[in-house]
């Protein structure tokens, strides 16, 4: 097996050229609980040792030490030695830094393990503080991770105009199959960035085709929901039920794996045919959030191809087939979701009205699927002049 070694595992061991962006230098870390090198140790402790100074914290969704749920704001603390600065509070405002907080630093770290879903709302945090630190004159230093999901598939069309938010920050498919350096390079040439206000310290080892299994790395939650690289796999699709009011299995052990709701009729799902994937009827209990106490009718995913298995368009698939049971009233998530009250959440997901419409009228997915189809290989050509990494 071949050893893949993330940035941060680099600068860890010593290589000369990522040294060379840290050492001796006073710096900002945006990292998070999974940010450690591949023998545990955090990127803090790796920068401290590697010579930075390391003299400000940033907190992505879910807080520094990951302890947060979803879309709970975390405060900031600055009464001790290293401030710990939250980029995620009460409202869209606190989603980019101050200004302030990033002057007088040399650079600002970035180490944040992605999902490789457009949802996932770390890549946009690095990309808005790559764009403060822009007009500060901070340099981002990015030290890169793999894409879970690897780099050759792309799922899902980039959203329509109006659609976009913290959940897709910019138009990209919603499996994009970038890492986190290759998406903020992206937005770096979308933006028009001068390009030296990012230095990547690259991956060695990781190729395209590699699925998580092949890294050699070990998995930690990036957040207090995602709690296996199963969870990963499904992610792209079991993400779309928040937009819906059935559970998708947060407060039980295996979220967005397991989804459903009190009552449900699970006879049209288990008639699906899902290429890659085996459905299982179960029985759940959400601790919290929806349908918290209750007992859930629903199933769980097992993937038994990832190669096979596409969950965006699964999960499209199941929802539709589910949802009808449900007055039309109360399919849809009404409440505020990440900081956008006037588009449902479910448009903000799919990245537009197209889903959401077609099971009111209970037409067939066939022509949404295909739109998913087209806007998916156009962003896999956009997406190229970005690469890192080969197949």
């Amino acid at each position: 097996m071949t050893e893949v070694r993330t940035g941060l595992d680099r600068i860890s061991d010593g290589d000369p050229e990522a040294l060379r962006l840290v050492a001796g230098r006073k710096v900002g870390l945006l990292a998070h609980a999974a940010s450690v090198d591949r023998k545990l140790r955090s990127a803090a402790r790796i920068l401290h040792e590697a010579g930075a100074r390391v003299s400000a914290l940033f907190g992505p969704e879910h807080g520094f030490a990951g302890a947060a749920q979803d879309m709970v704001g975390v405060g900031s603390r600055e009464e001790t030695d290293v401030p710990v600065y939250s980029l995620y509070g009460d409202d869209a405002e606190d989603l980019s830094p101050d200004p302030d907080w990033l002057r007088g630093l040399d650079a600002i770290v970035v180490d944040l393990q992605d999902v490789g879903s457009r949802y996932y709302t770390y890549v946009w945090t690095a990309a808005l503080m790559m764009k403060v630190a822009a007009t500060v004159g901070v340099e981002v230093v990015l030290l890169d991770r793999p894409n879970p999901l690897g780099g050759t598939r792309v799922e899902g069309a980039a959203q329509r105009q109006g659609y976009l938010s913290f959940v897709g920050l910019y138009p990209v498919s919603v499996r994009h199959g970038l890492t986190i350096a290759e998406l903020l390079l992206w937005v770096c040439e979308r933006e028009r960035l001068d390009r030296s206000v990012l230095q990547v310290v690259p991956m060695d080892g990781w190729t395209r085709t590699m699925e998580w299994k092949d890294t050699g790395l070990p998995w930690l939650m990036p957040s207090p929901n995602m709690p296996t690289f199963d969870t990963a796999m499904v992610y792209p699709g079991g993400c779309v039920v928040e937009g819906t009011t059935l559970s998708e299995g947060r407060g039980t052990t295996r979220p967005f794996e397991l989804w459903g709701a009190p009552g449900l009729d699970l006879g049209p799902l288990l008639e699906l045919d899902l290429h890659g994937a085996t459905l299982r009827p179960v029985e759940f209990v959400p601790t919290f959030q929806k349908h918290a106490g209750r007992t859930c009718a629903g199933v769980q995913v097992h993937v038994t191809n990832p190669w096979v298995f596409r969950p965006y368009e699964a999960y499209l698939r199941m929802l539709a087939a589910a949802l009808p049971q449900l007055p039309d009233a109360s399919r849809w998530r009404t409440e505020v979701y990440e900081f956008v009250s006037d588009r449902p959440a479910i448009d903000l997901l799919t990245g537009g009205a197209e889903f959401r419409t077609a099971v009111d009228r209970g037409a067939s997915l066939d022509e949404v699927l295909a739109e998913e189809a087209r806007g998916a290989a156009k962003f896999d050509d956009e997406r190229r002049s970005a690469w890192l990494y080969e197949k």
